[in-house]
């Protein structure tokens, strides 16, 4: 191995690398700021303007597209008309090429960032060189993560030269490398030019957290990805103050108590199991908010998960403190709650700032099927006051319509098909995921009479995330002593459920929207 051609964006570890390769050696070719570095710290390196035999220019956009680089790259060692045409041609084969992109994605997430300055940062000389040295990798050494250097210079004291294994390894990395910087160029551009976000072919790519301990169950193996773009106040710019490593469940449970309590401007606890909520509630400060939530199920929320929208103090800590918890997470804590907390081995203590921080509009939610993905909108939208219409001959008391908006907020974010009952701002009875939407009633009804009381389910509200097929759900509620229905309408039998409402001096309010969350 002779000659190695290094132009980086990202300099870790390349003045060592690079003096290694010298003391095999090994000839170092070099562009830029990358030349600069190298020269600076006394290594020996020729410009690669002295291998083209021509000045870079346009501002450096024109640089390596030559073919005295491009020959030397894709000449095949093993091709004797290939190695004869490049000796006639006074080329020099280059066996180690080094490179990492412009850095593209660190400037779009620059405040401010002008679409010019985003196009220049669009790089063209490294891609076209980085394809070239791997569909070349039988002869040459491609390197684009740092993280390899040692093991390529390993090989070279080793045996003179890398592997073949090892080099098809780095080829692979290069064209995995090259569609994640060119699917980051693409999302940004088609945004910027109003391409529709559905087009006939997509590309998303996303950048690994973590490595999980394992997925849903032991047996699957798992990772944590968080999308390219802001990340304040979302899932994956968490901080972990305290605690073992999340797991694949952690996150996936944390992700829907925290969308949910993003719903809610006033302190607010959500607390949720296997996805679903089991206990929300809304007061003045956050202890009362966590003490109505807890009550609401203090079965259900062992072992699960509790998401709080104000700092946690020692008071609500030393209430926290009383029962098992995977998780906490909170914007803040004080110090006198951390202290109670940490105590206890097994809670994960997560802090979150800018709570308010929902997803971007242009979001996608992506399901995997058999063969396929499905990828539709966010469900982003709860409901404007105004497009509600009371469909009965009563209408809701003011108080009533403030826990229907609030119930409803909630049974968006549990499994279909699902029934919510609510009452002064607290969840009095949860029934998600059940096949059909009585059982669902009946569930949530259920509950509240047993946890809290028949008293308290009396005068609640209800909120379904789909509309009434029948007037049975009407009936049971009637019968529990529930006074207000929130519903989003729109079953060919409306009439049937009015008509029980009415019977009942139940007040029914349609939204027109559904929230299915399958």
């Amino acid at each position: 191995m002779k000659r190695a051609l290094i132009s980086v964006s990202d300099k870790t570890g390349i003045v060592d690398f690079a003096k290694k390769l010298t003391e095999l050696e090994i000839e170092i070719v070099s562009t830029g700021g990358t030349y600069k570095t190298l020269h600076q710290a006394g290594i020996p390196v020729i410009s690669v303007s002295d291998v083209t035999g021509f000045p870079e220019c346009l501002d450096g956009r024109v640089k390596t597209l030559h073919p005295n680089i491009h020959a030397g790259l894709l000449a095949m060692r093993s091709n004797p008309e290939h190695m004869k045409q490049i000796k006639e041609l006074n080329i020099d084969p280059i066996d180690i090429l080094v490179i990492n992109l412009y850095p593209f994605k660190q400037t779009i997430l620059k405040d401010g960032v002008s679409l010019e300055d985003a196009i220049e940062n669009i790089d063209i000389g490294g891609p076209a060189m980085l394809r070239a040295a791997a569909k070349n990798y039988q002869d040459v050494s491609v390197i684009t993560d740092p993280s390899d250097y040692s093991k390529v210079i390993d090989e070279i004291k080793e045996n003179g030269k890398v592997s073949v294994k090892t080099n098809f390894y780095l080829a692979a990395k290069v064209f995995n490398h090259t569609s994640h910087y060119d699917t980051v160029i693409a999302n940004y551009l088609r945004d910027k030019a109003g391409i529709e976000k559905y087009p006939d072919t997509i590309s998303i790519t996303f950048e690994k957290l973590q490595d999980m301990r394992y997925g849903e169950n032991p047996h699957q193996k798992a990772a944590f990805y968080k999308e390219i773009g802001p990340c304040s106040g979302l899932l994956t710019s968490i901080e972990q103050l305290h605690g073992k490593e999340l797991s694949f469940n952690n996150i996936n449970d944390t992700h829907g108590a925290l969308e949910l309590l993003k719903e809610y401007s006033e302190p607010t606890v959500v607390a949720c199991k296997h996805s679903n909520p089991c206990g929300v509630a809304c007061a003045n400060n956050i202890y009362d908010a966590y003490v109505k939530a807890y009550n609401t199920d203090p079965v259900s929320i062992f072992g699960g998960i509790v998401c709080a929208n104000r700092e946690i103090d020692e008071k609500t800590a030393q209430e926290i403190s009383k029962i098992f918890l995977e998780i906490v997470l909170a914007p803040s804590f004080t110090k006198e709650a951390l202290d109670i907390l940490t105590k206890k081995k097994n809670i994960r203590l997560l802090k979150l700032s800018n709570l308010e921080m929902k997803q971007p509009e242009n979001a996608y939610d992506i399901k995997k099927v058999s063969g396929g993905m499905l990828i539709q909108d966010i469900d982003n939208r709860i409901l404007n006051e105004d497009d509600l219409k009371v469909v009965t001959k009563r209408k809701p008391t003011q108080k009533e319509m403030e826990d229907l908006i609030f119930t409803w907020k909630i049974v968006k974010y549990a499994k279909s098909n699902a029934i919510v009952i609510g009452k002064d701002k607290q969840s009095v009875g949860i029934g998600p995921g059940q096949v059909n939407r009585i059982w669902a009633a009946n569930q949530a009804i259920e509950h509240g009479t047993n946890q809290l009381g028949a008293d308290t389910v009396k005068g609640a509200v209800l909120a379904s995330d789909a509309f009434f097929p029948f007037d049975d759900c009407v009936e049971a509620a009637a019968k529990a002593g529930i006074t207000a229905i929130i519903q989003p309408g729109g079953s060919v039998r409306d009439q049937d459920s009015i008509d029980a409402c009415d019977k009942y001096g139940i007040a029914m309010v349609f939204t027109n929207m559904r929230h299915f969350r399958h």
